[in-house]
Formats: structure tokens, C-alpha cells, sequence
């Protein structure tokens, strides 16, 4: 049954689903000021960065479909539980990691666990919240979890500058202990459903299909496109694709049930995840790295440089979640991906110098104020279309969406900006983010529809 606005185990609710989320965001926003660190201990140069970053968005994106289907039959609570566990004890492998192979199969681990906090968290609210609350619900949880964009680059940067990047793992800790004293505290969960069963198949085709074809992207600059290291794996993945989609059509379970994309917002909301998504992980995953390899940041420094988009985050997140939960979400999901556009098309302004105040900071700030005006109202439409019964499986849909237009980007990453990061190079990312944005503008105006009902889906059976 739905809760009331603000009673204590609705407040409760929101503070574990955004610790929960803090835990895996914290991890993506930690890793990119650590990456120069990283090679310069164990080796292996951009490849090794792309890997370390994609490895943990591979299994995070696949197996994250699983995740939101185990969440639905089996209970928030305890996938939350065993996502926390399995996010710690893989946080120490990485930690510990001897060499770079190592370390990637770690953060490959930290996926898989990854995969199981997001969605049961959003689903958690979901469950919790109906209505204008819902809506601004999803916008703190957006503005609180934008903390972990603070946390992580200021935090790792200065354990990567004062001690180690192997410690930048260890702040998981703190969090997941906080996380799982609380959770403890959440009424129980409800029953399995009967016959509630895992796809097996539908995760193992999934895998395939996502990380084949990305290692083929990734060592494409190593091997080359006639290699057959490199054709076989890309054959193979995209095989393995088109059986995963015919395999969930057909399934009477199926971990991504095709049919939520019948439902317009639910759609349309996706495909604008997808382009948003993948210019936000090429942006920052660029600036990042060539703020400290070609502009001779610290790593402090340049997890500094994005603070402003935090601030936005933390201070009109919930605002925009409010006014979308009003107004309907179309206007925002239009304007703020355009606004994020404009910010990333001003660092073209970015010379040799890299003088942050003249250079880099109108960008940002104009950025950060593009990503806050979309990001909650582009969640709230999404899950709003969908029956709170199917929270967690629609969440993970669109947390799949998000992390798999993230990887693929990363993967083809070399197209736009060669086998090294330059000048040039930096440009070319930026314009590249900036039409991706624009993109998603013009899909989200199109497309979406205000005050639309959140509908019931059949998940079982044919699509």
C-alpha cells in the first residue's frame, strides 16, 4: 500500500535508497580521477582506462535486467542486502588488485553487485510514493545521490594525491556499513511470488551480447577490424544480441520484457536516456583525463572541476523533480539537454593553457545546469509510466539503457579521439557530446507526452 507523504518509514525509505544508489554512483564518478594514477602503477595506457571503466559497466548493464526481475519476485530488501555485500567484498579486490588484468576482473565483480542496488532502490521509492510525491521524491533522491559527483572526484583525488589510488576503493565502506544498518530496519519483504523463477539464458545471452562486442571496440585499435580477435568476438556478441531479444519475446519470464516498451513515455524516455547517457559519459570521462594528462591537474584538482555541476544537482534537483511532477516532464527533458549542449560546446574555448576560470568553468556551469534541469524529470517520466508493481524491472530497464549507452560510448571512444588524448582530441569529444545532447532534446520534445497514466504491463509471455 502506498505510504503517506513524510511519514517516518516513507523518510526511511528515501535514505536507503539513496545510500544504496550513493554506493554505486560514488564508484563511477571515483574511477575517471584515478585512471592516470592506475596505468601509471600497473600499465597499459588508454586501453587499460577504457577497461577498467567498461568492465564494471558491462556487467553492470547486463546484469542489471536480472537484478530488476529478482527485485519484482523476490524483494527489494534482499537484493538490496546481498547488492551491498557483494559491492563491499568486490570494492577490497580492487583495492588489492596486483595488476591491471586483476583489477578489471575485480571491477567486472563490482558490476555484477552494482547491478543490484540501483534498481531496488528506485523501485523502493516507487513503491512508497504516488503521485506529485513520487516525482518529488525522485528529485531528492537525484539531488542527494548527486553528492556522490562531490564525494568521489574531491575525496579520490586527494587519497590519489596523498596516498594511493588503491585507497579510493576503500571509501565504500563507510557508506555500505550506514546502508545496511538501515536496511535492516525496512518492514519485510513480501513473499516470493509463485513460480517466480531467475532467467538464466536471457543473462548469459545478455552478457554476451553487450561484452563481446565492446572488447571488439575497445582492442579494435590494437589488433585491427581483420584480426580475429577481433572479428570473432564482434560476430559472436551481435549473434548473441539478436538471440537475447528473440529469447525474451518468446520466454514466459522474461528478464527485459519487451512489452514495457509499448507503454510511449516508457520508450521515447529511453531512447533520450540513451543519447543523454552516452554524451555524459564521454564528456566527463574526456575532461577528466585530459585535464590531468594534457592540462597537468592533480587528480584533486580535477575532480574540483566539475564540483559546480554538484552544486546544481544538490540545490534544484529536487526543484525540477517538483515543478516536472507539476507541469508534466516534456519542457524540462527538451530545454536541459540542449542548455547541456550549449556547456560542452564552450569548451571549444579550451586552448593549450587550460585556464580553468576562462576556459573550462563557463562550460561546466552551463553544463551543470543542462544535466539538473533533465535528469529528474527524464527519471520521473520513465518510472511514472510504468505501475509501481513493476518498479524494479522498469528501473533496471532504464539503468541497463544508461550504463549500456555509457560503455559503448567509452568502447568507441578511440573513433573521436584517436589512440591519445589531445588537444584536437578533446574538441572532437566535446562536439561529438554536444550532438548527442542536442539529440536527445529534440527525441525527448517529440516524443514525450505530459500527463500520461501510469500503465499496467503484462510481463509474462509473448511481447
Amino acid at each position: 500500500m502506498t505510504l503517506q507523504p513524510s511519514t517516518p518509514v516513507q523518510r526511511l525509505v528515501l535514505t536507503v535508497a539513496v545510500l544504496a544508489s550513493f554506493v554505486a554512483f560514488l564508484d563511477g564518478t571515483v574511477i575517471n580521477v584515478a585512471l592516470p594514477a592506475i596505468t601509471r602503477e600497473l600499465g597499459g595506457g588508454i586501453t587499460t582506462q577504457q577497461w577498467v571503466v567498461d568492465a564494471y559497466l558491462i556487467t553492470l548493464g547486463a546484469i542489471i535486467l536480472l537484478a530488476g526481475s529478482l527485485s519484482d519476485a523476490f524483494g527489494r530488501k534482499r537484493v538490496l542486502f546481498w547488492g551491498l555485500v557483494g559491492f563491499l567484498l568486490a570494492s577490497m579486490l580492487c583495492a588489492l588488485a596486483p595488476s591491471a588484468a586483476f583489477l578489471i576482473g575485480a571491477r567486472a565483480l563490482q558490476g555484477v553487485a552494482g547491478a543490484l542496488l540501483v534498481p531496488s532502490s528506485l523501485a523502493l521509492i516507487l513503491s512508497a510514493f504516488s503521485g506529485a510525491a513520487q516525482a518529488r521524491a525522485i528529485g531528492s533522491w537525484t539531488a542527494w545521490t548527486s553528492t556522490a559527483f562531490i564525494a568521489g572526484p574531491l575525496i579520490g583525488g586527494l587519497l590519489v594525491d596523498l596516498a594511493s589510488w588503491r585507497l579510493v576503493f576503500a571509501i565504500n565502506v563507510v557508506p555500505i556499513a550506514v546502508t545496511l544498518v538501515l536496511l535492516a530496519r525496512l518492514p519485510a519483504d513480501r513473499p516470493a511470488d509463485a513460480g517466480a523463477r531467475v532467467d538464466v539464458l536471457g543473462a548469459v545471452l545478455g552478457v554476451l551480447g553487450l561484452g563481446l562486442p565492446v572488447f571488439a571496440l575497445i582492442e579494435q585499435p590494437n589488433f585491427g577490424w581483420s584480426s580475429p580477435v577481433i572479428i570473432v568476438p564482434a560476430v559472436v556478441g551481435i549473434l548473441s544480441f539478436v538471440a537475447f531479444i528473440l529469447h525474451e519475446r518468446r520466454t514466459a519470464q522474461p528478464m527485459m520484457p519487451l512489452s514495457l516498451f509499448h507503454v510511449r513515455n516508457f520508450s521515447v524516455g529511453n531512447v533520450a536516456t540513451t543519447f543523454f547517457y552516452g554524451a555524459l559519459s564521454i564528456g566527463s570521462f574526456v575532461l577528466a583525463v585530459f585535464l590531468q594528462q594534457v592540462g597537468g591537474y592533480s587528480a584533486t584538482l580535477a575532480g574540483l572541476s566539475l564540483l559546480p555541476v554538484t552544486i546544481f544537482s544538490i540545490l534544484l534537483s529536487t526543484l525540477f523533480g517538483r515543478l516536472a511532477g507539476v507541469h508534466g516532464p516534456r519542457l524540462f527533458m527538451c530545454v536541459g539537454p540542449f542548455v547541456g549542449a550549449v556547456g560542452f560546446f564552450l569548451m571549444l574555448r579550451i586552448t593549450d593553457e587550460v585556464n580553468y576560470w576562462t576556459e573550462v568553468f563557463p562550460g561546466v556551469v552551463v553544463f551543470g545546469l543542462g544535466l539538473t534541469i533533465t535528469v529528474a524529470p527524464l527519471t520521473s517520466a520513465i518510472l511514472g509510466a510504468i505501475d509501481s508493481s513493476r518498479a524494479g524491472i522498469a528501473s533496471a530497464v532504464n539503468n541497463a539503457v544508461s550504463r549500456v549507452a555509457g560503455l559503448v560510448a567509452i568502447a568507441a571512444l578511440s573513433f573521436v579521439v584517436g589512440s591519445t588524448l589531445d588537444l584536437a582530441g578533446l574538441h572532437r569529444a566535446v562536439i561529438a557530446t554536444g550532438i548527442l545532447m542536442v539529440i536527445a532534446g529534440v527525441v525527448s520534445g517529440l516524443g514525450i507526452v505530459n500527463g500520461a497514466k501510469p500503465a499496467r504491463v503484462d510481463v509474462t509471455g509473448p511481447a
